[in-house]
């Protein structure tokens, strides 16, 4: 079991910049890939940004450019730098930790933080 929490959303103008952390605990962290997902009112959940194991980085069209994904396993935490925020990148954010072994699939999710971009 993994349970994660989530920290750094908030309220900024259009063109600034937050930092979200998502600290994980219970498990093995540097075993998961990690992912940060945002889900606006009235929208389906989506992705926004995956590091693997291997550090491998994927991102949204939508954000590429402007997001960063990383991670420290020595602290259990995946960052997700957001820079040149715009109105429609308002959502809550969910940290995401998963992996699959053996045929099983290991899932969990935190209980997210909510950014709102003004314009």
């Amino acid at each position: 079991q993994v349970q994660l929490v989530e920290s750094g959303g908030g309220l900024v103008q259009a063109g600034g910049s937050l930092r979200l952390s998502c600290v994980a605990s219970g498990s093995i962290f540097s075993i998961y890939s990690m992912a940060w997902y945002r889900q606006a009112p009235g929208k389906q959940r989506e992705l926004v940004a995956r590091i693997t194991t291997e550090r491998t980085t994927t991102y949204a069209e939508s954000v590429k450019g402007r997001f960063t994904i990383s991670r420290d396993n020595f602290k259990n935490t995946v960052y997700l730098q957001m820079n040149s925020l715009k109105p429609e990148d308002t959502a809550v954010y969910y940290c995401n930790a998963y992996r699959l072994s053996s045929s099983r699939e290991y899932d969990y999710w935190g209980q997210g933080t909510q950014v709102t971009v003004s314009a």
